[in-house]
């Protein structure tokens, strides 16, 4: 049994959808899951809790009283493994982007300290609509997991987008995810992410348009895995994880070179994702530079110190370092270039070319190739999907 030993917590919200939650509820006892129900109301009209606390042989959740006890949100939120809601209405998915808390489940869901996985079920319309999308990103903004709806017939009678996925493909989700989790347990990885500025003068900067998406999303991902992650991060909005070990925040490529240099003897796995500037000014003015009469400035750049070669020519034996290459013509010949110049284990090559890949999306399409001439070529997926690419691509060879 796969998921023996496992606890979760399945949320089932208003959707037509509902009835699926009974075969997945089966689904999961079957493979040895210990599975607590919590329902909302607007559920009760499309699944009876009577039949869902006779498979899970536990009294169905619905309310903060259930026969005169109360029943305890918080500690139900740290009793599980895994809080799986499915199927996850529109409305709910609107409440848990915006923190509403109005009932139990969201109580639960607010309360929760473990993973969350949600499985949309919505009409076409309702699922393709802007808020929907925007929700959407925001909930998986927070760390959650959405499982991609299906095609296919809708309650509505409409074929299009938005059917909940089925409890099997479900099932196969969670499966796969405990699988991996801890896979990475002892490990410990250093990770860059977000641009570099090179100070001109206190005002003005070189730089480069990286938000850290990428970098956050392999930190959380190792963190998910199991590995202790250090996080080196230059200038970014982007929420860092609360369960980074150590956080150094940077400006410039030479505080970067020296954050990595000085813990990189530390780590097992190096994820050098940062878009670190070539070059900087050979001179930083320490007063605003006025324009004055003045129709044209020459700055004098020199070379920053190459990260990623500095730490190829250190690396030890069993140490894995990932570097990126952010091309825009001859991408495979430069990425391949870059792997042996640098001494890396992989490069992961991004194209600018291209479409959903580049710099502040929440997309990206990656080419992946190792030290021994495997090619591994990817779809565009959302950074998070990479991040799993990217880790899984890393297993292989410290599998090897």
């Amino acid at each position: 049994m796969k998921l023996e030993g496992k606890k979760i917590i399945l949320g089932i919200t208003g959707s037509i959808a509902a009835y699926k939650s009974v075969q997945l509820l089966r689904l999961l006892i079957k493979e040895g899951a210990d599975v607590k129900v919590v329902i909302t109301l607007a559920a009760k009209d499309f699944v009876s809790p009577l039949v869902l606390s006779t498979l899970s042989k536990k009294n169905v959740l619905i309310d903060f009283f259930n026969n005169d006890n109360w029943s305890n949100h918080v500690e139900l939120g740290r009793w599980a493994d895994l809080l799986l809601i499915a199927p996850l209405s529109c409305n709910t998915l609107a409440k848990m982007a915006n923190g509403i808390c109005d009932n139990f489940l969201m109580s639960v869901y607010l309360s929760s300290i473990c993973p969350v996985m949600v499985a949309p079920a919505m009409d076409d319309d309702m699922w393709k609509h802007p808020s929907t999308k925007r929700n959407i990103e925001t909930v998986k903004s927070y760390g959650n997991t959405v499982i991609p709806v299906a095609s296919g017939e809708l309650a509505s009678g409409l074929i299009g987008e938005g059917r909940m996925a089925e409890p099997e493909e479900i099932v196969s989700t969670i499966t796969d995810f405990f699988l991996s989790s801890n896979d990475l347990s002892g490990l410990k990885a250093l990770v860059t992410a977000g641009p570099t500025y090179e100070m001109i003068d206190p005002v003005r900067f070189i730089g480069n348009h990286s938000s850290g998406k990428m970098g956050i999303a392999i930190a959380k991902e190792l963190i998910k895995r199991g590995a202790d992650v250090i996080l080196v991060i230059g200038p970014s909005e982007q929420k860092v994880p609360s369960e980074i070990s150590e956080v150094i925040r940077i400006r410039s490529a030479e505080e970067m070179y020296n954050a990595c240099m000085e813990r990189f003897s530390s780590v097992n796995i190096a994820i050098m994702s940062a878009a670190v500037a070539d070059y900087t000014p050979v001179h930083t003015v320490g007063e605003k530079i006025k324009k004055g009469d003045n129709k044209s400035l020459v700055i004098e750049l020199k070379g920053t110190k190459d990260i990623l070669k500095s730490l190829g020519d250190t690396k030890k034996e069993g140490q894995i370092l990932v570097g990126f290459a952010l091309e825009t013509r001859n991408e495979k010949e430069n990425a391949l270039k870059k792997l042996q110049a640098k001494n890396a284990d992989l490069i992961v090559l991004n194209s600018l070319r291209d479409e959903g890949a580049g710099f502040g999306l929440n997309t990206n399409k990656i080419t992946i190739f190792d030290k021994n001439g495997k090619e591994y070529s990817f779809s565009v997926k959302d950074k998070s999907k990479v991040a799993v690419d990217i880790i899984d691509t890393i297993k292989t060879l410290i599998n090897a």
